[in-house]
């Protein structure tokens, strides 16, 4: 390890916070550009995935040990939102892509190994949906199962997928897992043909009785209860935050930068235009105003109570402090909340635009048409996080592991 450690510091200075945020920013009229590509090709443009790769937005959640930064996820957050007011379908694909070091840092020390010992920019991608077949195996286990919504699995070497252990005891319970596999052990069947979200590519991944060995497993109680085997080299207060946390945060933030987006179309629309039919000028238009603006306040409230829930998280990661169920709950929730209320205020602004705004090479149209998708998302339902929340105030114990 020691060698290894060597050859990844002498790589020079991560960049500041301040820095990856400017690079972002720099980058949204060059992601604007290919969005039409990204949205035709049904991925993201290779040459967009080398650019965050150059810029280091990869990086920002692996441990300093693997030549990454190991930031407070905000830094990952707010580089996340501006990539997504570029091109939404890229965000998503940053963001949940960009988010599985943080996973991997938390797994056996030879996983890290199997997917960083020599190329420590590879990517992964997932799919959390427990639909796997497991079988036992000396060392391991046989993963045989389709899996849909891999997005960003194109331009990835791996891919973390979601199964249930069956009890070798006789009407014991199943055991949920994370499971790593190598591109050379599964097929990607191109499957993506959605309204929104369409340059994501999250294709089915199809998995043939693949061993897996132990290790390169990552139990959810472990997310859980922060008791990951990996946390025993990458022992930093980042690695002791539970993994649901940042994974939830994850899908929910790239529809701020769509609602960002959006909301500068509408202003942009609205400055110059007069209706042919009413002579009605949109910025004279109160109904219009109070629409625009509402959105701007809300998704200023969304980012502020968000990022504080994670500011507040690392302060209490480095002082020692536990995570408490109900706050766990409650961060979930608020998360939870971030794409339904993105998709009820550009869907408000929209209509009030006139004609011309429903064509689709006006530029509100894809930020509405990719939040709209990003509903569907089941993190992205606050219905499936109330009960914890609700219950947590109760005193009841968590329904849901993954918070």
């Amino acid at each position: 390890m020691a060698t290894v450690r060597a050859i990844r510091t002498q790589a020079g200075p991560s960049p500041t916070p301040e820095e990856l945020v400017d690079r972002a920013r720099a980058m949204i009229p060059v992601l604007k550009a290919r969005a039409k590509q990204c949205i035709a090709d049904v991925k993201v443009p290779d040459a967009s995935i080398a650019d965050m790769q150059e810029a280091g937005f990869w990086k920002i959640l692996q441990p300093r040990r693997w030549g990454g930064y190991e930031m407070n996820p905000n830094v990952f957050f707010d580089v996340l939102k501006l990539v997504s007011e570029g091109c939404m379908s890229t965000g998503w694909v940053l963001g949940v892509v960009g988010c599985h070091p943080y996973e991997i840092a938390l797994m056996h020390d030879q996983a890290q190994r199997d997917v960083w010992g020599e190329d420590d920019s590879v990517l992964v991608s997932s799919s959390y949906q427990p639909v796997g077949k497991v079988e036992h195996a000396d060392g391991g286990f046989h993963l045989t199962g389709r899996w849909g919504f891999s997005s960003g699995s194109e331009h990835c070497q791996w891919v973390l997928l979601g199964a249930l252990i069956p009890s070798k005891d006789a009407g014991g319970p199943p055991e949920m897992r994370t499971f790593l596999v190598p591109r050379a052990d599964y097929t990607i069947e191109k499957t993506w043909d959605t309204f929104g979200l369409r340059g994501t590519g999250s294709h089915d991944i199809v998995v043939d009785r693949a061993f897996v060995p132990d290790y390169r497993t990552h139990k959810a109680a472990d997310g859980f209860l922060c008791t990951n085997p990996g946390q025993e080299e990458n022992d930093g207060p980042l690695f002791s935050l539970p993994w649901a946390q940042i994974f939830l945060r994850s899908v929910s933030t790239a529809a701020l930068g769509g609602t960002r987006a959006a909301v500068k179309a509408a202003v942009a629309i609205a400055e110059d235009r007069v209706s042919t039919n009413t002579g009605k000028v949109s910025k004279t238009d109160p109904i219009l105003m109070a629409s625009i603006a509402k959105a701007y306040a809300q998704m200023e409230e969304m980012e502020l109570v968000l990022r504080h829930s994670f500011d507040d998280m690392m302060e209490g990661a480095a002082a020692g402090r536990p995570l408490t169920l109900e706050r766990r709950a409650m961060n979930r929730y608020h998360s939870s909340t971030v794409v339904r209320r993105c998709a009820d205020l550009v869907g408000e602004m929209l209509p009030l635009l006139g004609g011309r705004a429903i064509y689709m090479s006006s530029p509100i149209v894809q930020p509405w048409l990719d939040i709209s998708a990003a509903r569907a998302h089941v993190a992205n339902d606050p219905n499936n996080m109330a009960g914890d929340v609700v219950g947590s105030l109760m005193g009841q114990p968590p329904t849901f592991m993954f918070m």
